[in-house]
């Protein structure tokens, strides 16, 4: 009876402990913010420099996940000087008026061939519910995590009527590595 009494007591202590949320820590050297779209027909492909990351994510306790992100949108670049000049326009992303973009989630589901975190793209001062589906590997705690989503520019206002030849969907590009923060 006291043996089934102390096992019984040991279940619902394990039961009533809280699972730990694990937070990660971004390693910029290898981490990228990138996107592709097209423009005249030819590929078009770029970078954020200045972006931020905290996400707090376990698979075994996706209830406790969350994902803040954000870019500084002055530092995108496609290498091309006039194209830069269109997507930092005030027709643009407009870092003038707009310092960043930024993506919220804290609902992050398991699917079949990986993840996919449901929150909010900011970008203009402009909200837009987004699914970003993600890959993830977890590894002697280490996490590579990577994304591909479409933005439709002009749900935020991006663009100018002398944007024309230009691409209507924008691919963002993730690929994050982070250290299990103690």
């Amino acid at each position: 009876m006291l043996r089934t009494t102390l096992i019984a007591l040991t279940a619902l202590a394990a039961l009533t402990v809280p699972a730990m949320a694990q937070d990660w820590t971004i390693d910029p050297d290898v981490s990228s913010v990138g996107f592709e779209t097209t423009v005249s027909g030819g590929s078009v492909s770029g970078e954020f420099d200045s972006w931020t990351a905290e996400i707090t994510l376990d698979p075994a306790d996706l209830d406790a996940a969350r994902i803040i992100a954000s870019v500084t949108t002055a530092s995108g670049s496609t290498g091309n000087r006039q194209m830069d000049d269109s997507m930092l326009s005030n027709a643009g992303l407009n870092p003038t008026d707009y310092e960043t973009a930024s993506f919220v989630s804290d609902d992050i589901r398991a699917t079949d061939t990986g993840y996919e975190a449901h929150g909010v793209m900011t970008i203009r001062g402009t909200e837009r519910e987004l699914v970003m589906p993600f890959t993830l590997d977890i590894a002697d705690g280490r996490a590579v995590a990577d994304a591909s989503f479409v933005i439709i520019r002009s749900e935020f206002g991006v663009g100018g009527s002398s944007w024309g030849s230009a691409a209507a969907e924008v691919s963002m590009v993730l690929h994050i590595e982070a250290d299990a923060a103690d």
